[in-house]
């Protein structure tokens, strides 16, 4: 049975990597019109939308949004959630309708195919360096003032498995400040259960996810940005207690 099993993940595993790279193959002339200019990214991201639902319905992924407040489509908000696995992406695409743009680690710009689109739409974090956290700052406002949205995995990375949700970092709620923009908590409940980074794990079925009542910045300064970030992590890490998820 475990050889079965095994097997089993393998292909899994493959069939993610398939689902991946076949659609931006097919997308690849729309999506290189998308990028050409930076005003035409609401294209790119209806594109993305669209890329991200085709892997979560191939993978046997079912997802349900419970919302406690809906995002307004013609207004900016800072987006985060916790991360815990390569569909954190796909999910936060696929439930989100207002275009945003993702601040990344620079690493996944490496990637084949994908990499060529993500270096050129998203916002690189190179953890590696002391100036690039100015210069995802100076991007992120350049899009914030465009009309966009901002999406960030506030733990800065995927934690140790044991770790239920890592401390955040500030730079999100920073800039949420800083331009009085709402924060938008969301709670992945089942990402790591159903595709986690464990290779040996995961398998179709329900992914939940709570959009929580947003968290206002507009009577706050920098001073408030600690209270910020400590308030949105309680918010999450106390909806995965809640449904019990470890």
């Amino acid at each position: 049975m475990n050889v079965f099993k095994y097997l089993f993940w393998i292909l899994y595993r493959f069939w993610f990597y398939v689902l991946v790279i076949i659609p931006i193959i097919a997308m690849s002339p729309l999506l290189l019109i998308s990028i050409l200019r930076e005003a035409w990214y609401p294209f790119f991201f209806r594109l993305a939308r669209i890329w991200a639902k085709i892997i979560l319905f191939g993978m046997g992924f079912r997802y349900r949004i419970y919302k406690e407040q809906t995002p307004e489509l013609n207004k900016s908000y800072m987006f985060i959630a916790n991360h815990t696995s390569m569909i954190d992406i796909m999910l936060m695409l696929a439930v989100v309708k207002n275009p945003f743009v993702f601040v990344g680690k620079k690493e996944l710009a490496k990637l084949p195919l994908f990499g060529f689109f993500y270096k050129r739409t998203c916002i690189l974090v190179d953890r590696n360096s002391a100036r690039s956290g100015q210069a995802v700052f100076l991007r992120a406002q350049r899009r914030l003032k465009s009309g966009l949205s901002i999406c960030i995995f506030p733990e800065g990375g995927v934690p140790e498995a044991h770790i239920l949700l890592d401390a955040f970092k500030d730079g999100a709620f920073r800039l949420a400040i800083n331009h009085k923009i709402p924060v938008v908590p969301l709670t992945f409940a089942d990402n790591k259960k159903r595709f986690s980074y464990t290779f040996f794990s995961g398998g179709p079925g329900r992914m939940r996810v709570k959009i929580h009542k947003f968290l206002l910045t507009d009577t706050l300064g920098v001073k408030d940005t600690k209270d910020l970030n400590n308030k949105a992590r309680s918010v999450i890490l106390n909806q995965l207690k809640v449904l019990g998820v470890n």
